[in-house]
């Protein structure tokens, strides 16, 4: 399962009763972070969630809104006796960001790996069993969208394990995941099973891939800066998506929930707009600070269920 939770869901200054878009991400024990803006710690204690157990940090984009809280974090993972590395990941300049912030954070008891991603995005692994995929955002600048997945293996398949003639001493191991005496996982496992995944993309214009990746994931966590219409060429011009275009791309996507976030400060009440947005899209949810929800493979295979049998 996953373990969802957003910190925050403010857009360029933290207000009152809300903290700046954070995502907090969590598998068998171990965290991702997606941005880290201004008041997360505050977030992440406000939740009830662990600090330690973070193991890597995705940024989106270099705005201060979304990397300002970075310094506290990495005091805060010390303070707590981390000792394992912990690994950054995000657009060219990261290195040049994060040096520039330890200035004021210039020893920690960990090391701090820096990924800097290509242009065009990247898969790799974070938190131990979640494969994420970065994909190039549209917002004036470097900033990406993250997309993460976890995978699940299809089920033990003893008849098969047979017709490859496996040694019985060697199931359990590879029915866990371990190549062994060269033999694979695959040769006793069946078809791979639908598993979990969600998409979080704020700071952009729509871009394709938001469906591309998204489509029919169990969460869509989209930005939804404006919902005024008026405010609709600011969006343009700013590189920013409105309440309307994220409902879109949902509906376009048919992901099991939508959660909007990144409202701005001249949206203080986002829930105005719920109605009318979710007449383009029923599943829709206005984020507010601390909101959680867990992704379990029950509820995916009931979601995939109800995907087919929709026109």
């Amino acid at each position: 399962m996953i373990d969802v939770c957003l910190l925050g869901c403010g857009g360029m200054m933290p207000l009152p009763g809300r903290f700046l878009t954070s995502l907090y991400v969590r598998t068998d024990g171990r965290a991702v972070l997606i941005d880290c803006g201004e008041g997360t710690q505050t977030a992440v204690r406000c939740a009830d969630l662990r600090f330690k157990c973070i193991d890597d940090v995705l940024i989106t984009h270099y705005h201060a809104d979304h990397v300002s809280g970075l310094p506290g974090l990495l005091l805060t993972l010390g303070n707590e006796g981390r000792t394992a590395p912990l690994r950054m990941h995000g657009p060219a300049g990261l290195k040049r960001v994060v040096s520039a912030m330890r200035v004021i954070v210039p020893e920690l008891p960990y090391e701090v790996e820096i990924d800097e991603l290509p242009a065009e995005g990247a898969t790799f692994s974070v938190a131990g069993s979640l494969r994420a995929v970065a994909f190039p955002a549209d917002h004036g600048m470097p900033c990406f969208g993250y997309a993460l997945y976890l995978d699940r293996p299809g089920k033990f398949d003893p008849a098969k394990a047979r017709r490859n003639g496996v040694p019985l001493s060697l199931w359990s191991r590879l029915q866990a995941g371990k190549a062994l005496d060269g033999f694979r996982p695959e040769d006793v496992l069946g078809e791979a099973r639908r598993g979990l995944s969600l998409l979080y993309s704020t700071d952009t214009r729509p871009v394709a891939d938001m469906v591309r990746l998204g489509k029919e994931c169990d969460l869509m966590v989209l930005e939804g800066m404006f919902g005024d219409p008026e405010k609709d060429e600011r969006a343009r011009v700013t590189h920013h998506m409105t309440m309307r275009e994220a409902a879109e791309i949902a509906r376009d996507a048919q992901p099991a929930r939508l959660w909007l976030t990144h409202f701005s400060p001249a949206t203080p009440h986002p829930e105005e707009y719920l109605e009318e947005m979710q007449t383009l899209f029923p599943r829709l949810q206005m984020g507010e600070c601390g909101l959680k929800e867990t992704l379990n493979f029950v509820q995916a295979a009931q979601q995939l269920k109800t995907l087919s049998s929709w026109e």
